[in-house]
């Protein structure tokens, strides 16, 4: 009899902790090999556990449970083998479905609906039960898709049954993920140990969006993504960094540590909770390969499947609270960060324009930034910058001078 050590895998150099998520097998199950086993939670992403031989499980921990990485967490007897049917089995219950049936066949019963992970999240974050929503799956199950289109619709939330909401005066606690826990620790660190000021300013978004409604269609065309706002800003945010290099600085220790790109980090809201992936070296991207690269990111971290790499570094942050509703926030710094830029909702507001009230779509935009690396004059200007690029595009490719001077050479 040979056993197989199962550890718990590092997700990343400073963690040595990790949560035992969930398990996707029950003690004395026999698996196959790869076969994921269960979930692991740290404090930046979530890791599956696969088994490395086929054998019979033996669980060591329990759900919700902390353990040391390098912990053996599961050992297989690789002495038993996963059931394999043989090819005679196989052409046996062939004929016998393809052989006419002489009783009749009993009445068909509905299987119980089954949920991806982040579909399920998804369904238990709204309180509804996923026999509500028709799957569109391998077999019936129930996707994120599904879910997004269920809501669209319109809920019929289970949550008066489920969670007591209409007033009763049950209470229910829940421990906060590793991750979540994590998210708290950095937040309020932020607030403790840098000099955090905020500053804003108010955005004419009518170029942009006439830009975006002229040319929409075609780009999606050629690049296969839509254009939305978002890579409008980063291409602003790069360009108003190379301008300002402070405001992409970092402290460490008693250093200033100034980058010569521009790794930017895009908040996104995921089930499990805020997720900042990292775009590298936005600065060299066209709009196209930003909106690929966003795209990209943003589906990962919906579906749980973003990377430890993915998720470090940085060196400046944009976060769209807009797309919730917000019409102004005060974001808070991504350490070890020095600066993030807020976006919010665009409604049409009265302003004036050479003397006369016009009605404009305005967006509010919020710098936060720590003033022992940044001065309020940089900040300002920073700030500054990236309003006039998105008032004005071509700013973005010829910076303060005329396109007929660039094409001259003057």
């Amino acid at each position: 009899m040979a056993i197989v050590d199962i550890k718990v895998p590092s997700p990343g150099e400073s963690i040595s902790e990790v949560r035992i998520a969930r398990w996707l097998v029950k003690e004395g199950d026999v698996v196959s090999k790869d076969q994921v086993l269960g979930e692991i939670d740290s404090d930046k992403a979530t890791l599956e556990l696969s088994a490395e031989a086929e054998g019979k499980v033996q669980l060591l921990a329990k759900e919700d449970q902390t353990v040391n990485v390098g912990d053996v967490v599961v050992k297989v007897d690789t002495s038993f083998k996963a059931e394999k049917k043989t090819k005679a089995q196989e052409q046996g219950q062939e004929a016998k479905k393809a052989a006419p049936s002489v009783t009749p066949a009993p009445a068909p019963v509905a299987a119980p609906a089954h949920a991806t992970p982040v579909a399920k999240a998804m369904l238990d974050e709204k309180g509804v039960s996923a026999d509500r929503v028709k799957g569109s799956g391998p077999n019936g199950r129930v996707t994120k898709s599904d879910v997004a289109a269920y809501m669209a619709g319109g809920v019929k939330s289970d949550a008066v049954a489920l969670n007591g909401w209409g007033g009763s005066r049950n209470q229910n606690r829940q421990k906060m993920t590793t991750l979540r826990k994590k998210v708290a620790e950095r937040l309020v660190s932020v607030k403790n140990q840098t000099a955090m000021l905020t500053t804003f300013n108010e955005v004419d978004m009518s170029a942009v969006m006439a830009l975006r409604d002229k040319y929409k269609d075609r780009f999606k065309e050629q690049y296969g993504v839509g254009l939305g706002f978002m890579s409008f800003f980063t291409k602003a945010v790069t360009e108003a960094l190379r301008l300002f290099p402070a405001v992409n600085g970092q402290i460490d220790g008693e250093e200033l540590v100034m980058s010569d790109y521009a790794d930017i980090g895009i908040a996104v809201s995921s089930p499990k909770g805020l997720m900042v992936p990292v775009l590298r070296n936005a600065e060299k991207m066209s709009l196209a390969e930003i909106e690929a690269g966003i795209k990209n990111l943003a589906v990962k971290a919906r579906d749980g499947k973003l990377s430890i790499d993915e998720m470090s570094g940085g060196t400046f942050t944009i976060t769209n609270g807009g797309v919730f509703g917000s019409m102004l926030s005060t974001p808070i710094i991504n350490p070890p960060q020095s600066a993030i830029l807020g976006m919010h909702n665009i409604v049409e507001r009265p302003v004036a324009v050479n003397g006369q009230v016009v009605i404009r779509p305005i967006m509010y935009v919020a710098l936060s930034y720590d003033h022992r690396i940044i001065d309020g004059k940089e900040s300002v200007s920073f700030l500054m910058a990236v309003k006039q690029m998105i008032e004005d595009p071509d700013k973005m490719v010829f910076g303060n001078r005329e396109p007929g001077e660039v094409l001259l050479g003057l």
